[in-house]
This record gives C-alpha cells, sequence and structure tokens, in this order.
C-alpha cells in the first residue's frame, strides 16, 4: 500500500486494525489548499520528506521525541506555508503572528519547519545538531526563547498553551489602545499546539477557562488529537469529551478528522480564525496517528524514543524513497517552501510603511506606540515614587500603593493583576480599567475593556503567572506585567515563576501576607518555607522590604531588571516606619543601618522584622552592628570588598540573622539564626511572634548568651546554630 494513502482512524477504531506496516488502509489522498496552485503530489512529497526527516534526526543519535512530530507534518504545513504571517528573515518583527509549541516535547515539528521556511540561524548544521554534544545546538530538547523564531520556552506540559493566551492577551490590548480607524498596526494573530497531555494539566485547563471567557478571538488551538501519551492510550486515565468541555469554557470548536492528509481541510479550519465576526476563541480539533508511517504507528513507543533503524528503512521502502539516503531534501520540497522568506519580508515593509502614516496622522499617539515598540520607559519614571511616606506604622502591601499607584496609573507599559485579591494587595490605581471583554456585564464589578490593564485572573494563580510570562515575551520591555497573591500561593503558582526566571523574563510578583504575622490564618497561610525556594532560583530576584522606604527601593530595583522576574514580598500587618532604611541600600542587596566600630555581634533581619533586630541591638550589652538584608541575589551581584565592609565576618564578628523563616540558606551568610523550625500555628498575629520566641527580651538573651559561646570558642567556626526550639504545641 503506498504511504499516500494514509488516514487517521475515527475514535471508535482500535490501531492496529485493517493496518499495513503501521499504515490505516484508505482511499484517502493528500490534498493541497483549493486556489494555492500546489498539486495533490507535491503536498504528498512535502509531508513524506518531513515524516521521514525527522525519523532520520532521531535515529542520528539514538535519542529525541519523533512521533508527534511525524504525526503533524499536515498540520506544520498549514501553518507556515499557508496559515502564518511572518517573516523568517525578520524573526522579531513586531506585528508578526506568534506560535508557541506547548507540546514542546515534538519540537523537531518547529525545528524542521524553521529550517524549510527559511529562518537564517537555523542552518543545515545547526538542524543535524538534535541531541548532539554541541552546546551552540539551536535544537534542544524542547524549544527554547532564546533562539530565532521560538516565542517562549515550553518544558513542563499546560505552560505553553497558557503563555499564548498570554500573548493573545497582549495583542488584544495593544490593538485596543493604539489601532485607529484605517490603521491597525497591531493585528497579528496567536497559535498554539498541545498534544493530549495539554488538555489534562491543570493548567492548560485554567488557561482554556479563562481565554474562553475573555473571548480570545486572536487565538486558534490546535490539537494534535493521536490519543497517546507516555503510558498508552488516553483512555487509560481520560475519557471525557474535549469538545463539550471546550465548548463550555467558550471556544468554537472545528474537527478535522485526516489530520494526516487533510491539508486543505486544516488551512480552511485556521483561516477560520482570522474571521473577523467570530466571538470566541478557536478550537480545531484534528485527529492525528502518533509515528504515522512507521511500524510503531498509534503506539506510546513511539513517542519519546527513535522509531529504530529498520523501521525507518522500512517507512521509506513504504513511500517508494530510497532507503540508503539519509537527510535528504529533493529540490521540489525546497522550491515549494522558496517564497516564503519573500513573502514575509514584503509583509513588514508594508508594516513599515503602514506606521509611518499612523505617524503622521497621529503623531502623539504614534510616538508612544514606537516607545512600545521599543520597550522604553519614559526615562524619569522613578520621580514619580515619592520622596517620603506616612510616618505612623504600615503594612507594607500598603506601602506598595503608595510606592506605584502614580506610576501604573500614568504609564501604559503596565499591567497589573491579581488572582482574587484586590483588597488585600493594594495595587489598585485612580480610575483603573479592566481587562474584559467590552460586552461582559458582570453582576458584581466594572465593565471592562480589552485596553484595561488591570487583570482579574481569579482564582487561577498558576496560570496567571504564565499568561503573565506570555504577556512580558509578547516584545521586549512592551509590558511589564506584575502579579499578586498571598505568598502561600505562590506555591501554587511556582512552576511558572521558575518558567519565567528559566527565560530570564521581567515580570514582576507581589506576594503579600508573606510571613507568620499573617496570625489568624493559620500555618495554611504562612509561608515559613517559600523563601528558600525564590532565593535560589536562577535570575529570580526575591526582595522582601522592610518598610515603605525600602519598598519604593525594591520597585526599582524590579522595574530595572530585565534579565528575570522579581518578586516583591511584603507584609500583611502593620510595621513600624524605622527611619534608618534607604531605598538605594535595598538595590545592594543588604546594607549597614546601625554601625559600631567595635562590635561583638552582627544581628541580620529582613523584612517585617528588622524593627526586632533593630530593638535587639538596643537591649543587648554587648555592641551590636545591624543589616537589613532584603535580597540574596542582590547581595551576590556586588564585590567581595562590599560584602565583606557589611557583614564584616571577616573580622571574627559573628553575625545572627532574624528571620521566622527556615533557616535554610542563611549559613553563607550568618552564623546562627533566630528562624522558624516548624510550621506556623493559628493565633492573631499580634500573639504569633511571641509564641515563637520573636520578642526582643527573649531573643535578646538568646543572642547574648551565643556571642559568650562564640567567643569561648564552644561553637566552632562555620556550625550554623539555631537559637529557637520549636515550641510543643
Amino acid at each position: 500500500m503506498a504511504a499516500a494513502e494514509v488516514q487517521r482512524p475515527v475514535q471508535s477504531t482500535k490501531y492496529g486494525e485493517n493496518m499495513t506496516n503501521g499504515i490505516l488502509k484508505s482511499e484517502h489522498k493528500p490534498s493541497a489548499p483549493s486556489g494555492k496552485g500546489t498539486s495533490q503530489d507535491e503536498i504528498q512529497l512535502v509531508l513524506q520528506n518531513f515524516r521521514i526527516l525527522i525519523a532520520d534526526l532521531c535515529e542520528q543519535f539514538n535519542m529525541g521525541h519523533p512521533g508527534s512530530a511525524i504525526g503533524m507534518a499536515a498540520m506544520g504545513v498549514a501553518l507556515w506555508k499557508y496559515t502564518m504571517k511572518y517573516a523568517p528573515h525578520q524573526p522579531n518583527w513586531f506585528n508578526r503572528d506568534r506560535f508557541v509549541l506547548s507540546n514542546g516535547h515534538a519540537c523537531l515539528f518547529q525545528y524542521c519547519n524553521h529550517y524549510l521556511s527559511g529562518y537564517k540561524a537555523m542552518t543545515w548544521e545547526q538542524l543535524l545538531s538534535y541531541h548532539s554534544e554541541r552546546p551552540d545546538s539551536l535544537c534542544p530538547g524542547h524549544p527554547e526563547i532564546e533562539h530565532e523564531g521560538i516565542e517562549l520556552t515550553t518544558g513542563p506540559l499546560g505552560q505553553g498553551i497558557a503563555n499564548a493566551v498570554g500573548l493573545a492577551m497582549a495583542s488584544k490590548h495593544l490593538a485596543a489602545t493604539y489601532n485607529r480607524p484605517g490603521y491597525d498596526v497591531v493585528n497579528n494573530h496567536i497559535w498554539v499546539t498541545v498534544g493530549d497531555a495539554c488538555m489534562q494539566e491543570g493548567v492548560g485547563c485554567e488557561a482554556f477557562s479563562y481565554a474562553g471567557h475573555l473571548k480570545l478571538t486572536n487565538l486558534t488551538c490546535i490539537y494534535d488529537n493521536n490519543q497517546i501519551t507516555c503510558d498508552g492510550s488516553v483512555d487509560l486515565t481520560n475519557t471525557e469529551d474535549v469538545n463539550k468541555k471546550m465548548e463550555a469554557c467558550g471556544w468554537e470548536i472545528i474537527d478535522v478528522e485526516d489530520g494526516i492528509n487533510d491539508v486543505d481541510g486544516i488551512v480552511a479550519a485556521m483561516e477560520k480564525g482570522r474571521d473577523p465576526n467570530r466571538t470566541k476563541p478557536l478550537f480545531i480539533n484534528v485527529r492525528s496517528i502518533i509515528g504515522v508511517g512507521s511500524a510503531k504507528a498509534g503506539q506510546a513507543a513511539s513517542h519519546g524514543a527513535p522509531l529504530g533503524t529498520d523501521n525507518v528503512a522500512d517507512m521509506k521502502k513504504a513511500y517508494g524513497w530510497d532507503p540508503s539516503k539519509k537527510y535528504y531534501i529533493p529540490e521540489k520540497v525546497k522550491e515549494f517552501y522558496a517564497d516564503i522568506p519573500a513573502r514575509g519580508d514584503r509583509w513588514v515593509s508594508e508594516w513599515n510603511q503602514l506606521v509611518e502614516k499612523y505617524q503622521q496622522a497621529h503623531p502623539e499617539l504614534g510616538a508612544e506606540f514606537q516607545a512600545r515598540v521599543e520597550g522604553r520607559l519614559p526615562a524619569d519614571w522613578n520621580k514619580l515614587i515619592p520622596s517620603s511616606f506616612p510616618t505612623e506604622n504600615t503594612p507594607t502591601r500598603k506601602s506598595n500603593n503608595y510606592v506605584m499607584k502614580d506610576i501604573v496609573e500614568q504609564i501604559n507599559t503596565f499591567m497589573v493583576g491579581t488572582a482574587d485579591l484586590t483588597p488585600s494587595v493594594n495595587l489598585t490605581y485612580k480610575n483603573y480599567e479592566i481587562f474584559n471583554p467590552p460586552d461582559l456585564k458582570p453582576i458584581s464589578g466594572s465593565v471592562g475593556s480589552y485596553k484595561g490593564r488591570y487583570i482579574h485572573y481569579g482564582i487561577r494563580e498558576h496560570v496567571m503567572a504564565a499568561i503573565a510570562n506570555g504577556l512580558a515575551a509578547y516584545n521586549p520591555g512592551t509590558i511589564i506585567p506584575i502579579t499578586s497573591s498571598f505568598f502561600m500561593f505562590y506555591l501554587y503558582a511556582a512552576p511558572a515563576v521558575r518558567m519565567g526566571a528559566l527565560q530570564k523574563i521581567p515580570v514582576i510578583h507581589v506576594a503579600t501576607h508573606d510571613s507568620i504575622g499573617a496570625g489568624e490564618d493559620g500555618p495554611t497561610h504562612q509561608p515559613v518555607e517559600l523563601a528558600a525556594l525564590y532565593r535560589a532560583m536562577p535570575n529570580m530576584h526575591y526582595i522582601r522590604p522592610a518598610d515603605s522606604e525600602e519598598v519604593a527601593g525594591a520597585w526599582e530595583a524590579a522595574v530595572n531588571y530585565k534579565q528575570g522576574p522579581s518578586m516583591i514580598s511584603v507584609s500583611r500587618h502593620a510595621l513600624p516606619q524605622t527611619g534608618v532604611t534607604k531605598r538605594e541600600g535595598v538595590k545592594k542587596g543588604a546594607y549597614v543601618v546601625r554601625e559600631e566600630k567595635d562590635a561583638a555581634v552582627t544581628l541580620i533581619s529582613v523584612g517585617a522584622e528588622l524593627h526586632f533586630a533593630v530593638k535587639v541591638a538596643e537591649a543587648l550589652p554587648i555592641k551590636a552592628r545591624v543589616v537589613s538584608f532584603p535580597s540574596h541575589a542582590l547581595f551576590q551581584l556586588q564585590s567581595k570588598q562590599y560584602q565583606r565592609e557589611v557583614l564584616r565576618r571577616n573580622e571574627n564578628i559573628p553575625a545572627v540573622v532574624i528571620e521566622p523563616y527556615v533557616s535554610l540558606g542563611w549559613e553563607r551568610y550568618a552564623d546562627a539564626g533566630l528562624n522558624m523550625r516548624s510550621f506556623g500555628h493559628s493565633l492573631p498575629g499580634k500573639y504569633i511572634y511571641d509564641y515563637f520566641g520573636f520578642n526582643v527580651e527573649g531573643m535578646t538573651k538568646k543572642v547574648e548568651a551565643f556571642v559568650r559561646d562564640w567567643q569561648e570558642g564552644a561553637i566552632g567556626r562555620g556550625e550554623f546554630a539555631d537559637l529557637l526550639e520549636p515550641p510543643s504545641h
């Protein structure tokens, strides 16, 4: 049987039934998009070549994920040849369509399409580097944002669809803000492919739900429905009706029964994504066969391992190809893709001309739009931060509002979001508008629009952080997303925050209720261990300010940091305005707030507990220095000389840290700690510190005894001492 005769069975057909060499018998042949001037034979040749090339690439180093990429060949032709608006020779064109491969293990699907469509960086040598020993390979095991044409890194499944929602929100927002009649300077479309696993991941389900609510008509999701996961067929674990689920989430559904051959049908479905009369995001359910054309077709075995040399040779024979040829691309296939770069360059040129006319017709708006395209903030943006603050006790979550309300109100770059905690995080501003479909009229709450810059994510912490990554990745600096929730719930969001750090995406996360001072909410809401996670995370600037002055420094540091996310960790309860803090000191990570020339001890403290260290230093009968230490990451950026001047441990002055978090990580900077050694407890905030031993009298005695033991040699150098015992409940 010829390979042209493949067709995916409908849901009721069992894999392997009526199959020869893993290929289902059928009379259906590949079709070319109507009116595109391409014959069915040409499409057949391209599809065969794509599948064989992927099979060969996985055999080269006996590693890789061939199955899904092979099964998605027709989707690739439909996207890169016929549907997407992009420019491979100008891959960062602002108004390009964005594509996200949420099922990132199928990365060869994207790499091969990049090579064939003409991305300059994806040379033949680079394509052959897939799973090689080359450290400069552009073909890693999952797509990575650093490489040309890759919008976001998609490793953990479900992240990509959430990122795509963020990209679509960014496009909707920018279009609503800047487009004017006759001048659609932003009108791109977002395409994302998902597999069976993305449909099951919790973050994917959150993303589908929220995108449907937002009516993101500029978003099309293509579901590679091959009904296979690592463990076997999907019905081993999941028997839901996907289309009904997506319909319930507010998506428009189109089915493509033959996702193996029907390029025409896939293109027709995709083109409906651009229909201006649509009112919902589009979900295209494409039935495919994993590893199609091979003896492992329709089997989990083709997912994460090469097909095998003999199997690949048989696959080539079934297609009528020479099995001895490897990595072979016929000239006709090259010709099929040859016009794509020039086509893309024309689109870029036409858009540049449109923007030029737009700037002439709307000079002020055009100048602002250009600044957004270039990712520029006003040079003096930080002058909007007050130079002084009220002196009464203030929760640092409220200090956020003192610092940022004028900035987020006046500078459109910032988009603020919260996971259903608007009253708690204090990040609203005067006359703020909600990002929502303009026809949505909620029973409670304001009517919004796509121009809105305040995002209600609902109770979806994980997808909030993943969407924020997409908002920021739309174009460097065009949007600075701010997310917010209780610190404890950033454990729910942690996988997406980590992905942002991995990709060096500048998102600012605001974590409130950040200590045991959250009190009566109990240990479920007292994040004693989370700072250790975020302090350890590469590229993450975790900053825990002590009062309004330090909050100002934290925001300046976070906004200016372009190489990853920041997290500003703030208190629920009111804190003293110590009068000793400095915003400039925050930018250095740690700084001295009380110096003593002949000090016997250095007290280090952070955030909501800095005032304890100041009081303990005053109460001690020995001379004590005090260091505010809001950020490990920022401190590590300072010179060794500065670090020594701040800590003075090189002068044999011991350091004791005071922070009601677990001590993990402080061993690097301190010799002892007054830290948590258990989870928290359900007590009103004014009692809980005392319950765990964080009272001035008790801590003073502990520090004095430690210094005595240190000086007498009872505690060895490098032996971190936990000075507080966990209470016995």
